[in-house]
């Protein structure tokens, strides 16, 4: 008769498991994961901060909305705090950037009439007008996502 032995099988599906093993913790899901939410985050967070910093820039060296005044202390993007979506949507961004992990809704802000919380703060480093202010917007949910314009 011709076929494989018990042994054989055996050997052969404990190398199959064992480089399984191995390919699944060299890929790392979870890690890959956290890698793409934090690139995610510095995007969206560079986009918001280039948005404001335009914003600025058009308006003569001040911040302009009344939706969002200008404060130096940090304040939570959202329609409740600080409603960005109002002034820079659709001139300056397509859609206002939200957390990937705990923005609502999630992804993006398209609606700036609904109800949002992006999960980003920002704050001005002045509120005198005509002083060209830098503004700081960072991830609420890992404040190392910080951008400066």
């Amino acid at each position: 008769m011709r076929g494989f032995t018990l042994l054989e099988l055996l050997i052969v599906i404990g190398i199959i498991i064992v480089l399984l093993g191995v390919t699944i913790a060299a890929l790392n899901p979870a890690r890959q994961m956290r890698q793409a939410v934090t690139a995610t985050r510095w995007a969206n967070v560079s986009a918001i901060a280039n948005a404001v910093a335009q914003k600025i820039i058009n308006d003569g060296g001040s911040w302009v909305c009344a939706d969002c005044p200008a404060t130096t202390t940090s304040v939570r993007i959202s329609s409740n705090a600080c409603n960005l979506c109002s002034c820079l949507v659709p001139d300056y961004l397509g859609s206002l950037p939200s957390d990937p992990a705990a923005g609502s809704p999630a992804g993006q802000v398209t609606n700036c009439g609904s109800s949002y919380d992006t999960f980003y703060d920002i704050s001005w480093s002045t509120t005198t007008p005509g002083a060209y202010p830098r503004v700081t917007v960072t991830a609420a949910q890992d404040t190392s996502i910080s951008v400066t314009r």
